[in-house]
């Protein structure tokens, strides 16, 4: 009698699929508002259809991490940008690609005009922050907690 083909001494991985959205942009103005609500409907997906849970602090902050990138990008780069959206493991991690290679420097500097602050909301708000350099341009991730324990606080915050 035939008995089906198992592989002996291999774990069998089962690999839940990513959550992800992704856009690129021309580096414009009207791309920000656009990258808001891409990140608001991603989210909204991330519980309606994912039923994964989503805190009111998590929404907020996602919209403003991606805001304040995407602002980056189209101030500081010529050109296009590109968003990427991926939930993982009760995380969601934030990427954006522009074509300015040169790393910003979160060092904080008191005496700057106003505005200008983007990197620091970001780096005030992340869970994970990291930029890169590519081959043409940079890549910066941030990850934002999707919920908070019942005590209100961050799950798994760095503070």
């Amino acid at each position: 009698m035939d008995k089906p083909a198992r592989s002996r001494d291999r774990p069998q991985a089962v690999l839940k699929p990513l959550v992800t959205a992704s856009a690129a942009y021309e580096g414009g103005p009207a791309d920000i508002a656009a990258a808001r609500h891409l990140a608001r409907g991603f989210l909204d997906r991330v519980q309606t259809e994912h039923c994964l849970p989503v805190s009111g602090r998590a929404m907020g902050m996602v919209q403003l991490v991606v805001s304040e990138l995407i602002t980056n990008a189209c101030r500081h780069a010529p050109g296009p940008c590109l968003l990427d959206l991926e939930v993982d493991g009760g995380t969601v991690k934030i990427t954006v690609w522009d074509s300015e290679p040169m790393l910003p420097n979160g060092t904080g500097r008191r005496s700057r005009p106003v505005g200008q602050h983007g990197l620091e909301i970001v780096m005030a708000a992340w869970q994970d922050f990291e930029v890169h350099r590519e081959p043409v341009g940079k890549r910066t991730v941030a990850s934002v907690m999707l919920a908070d324990d019942p005590g209100g606080v961050v799950s798994g915050s760095h503070r």
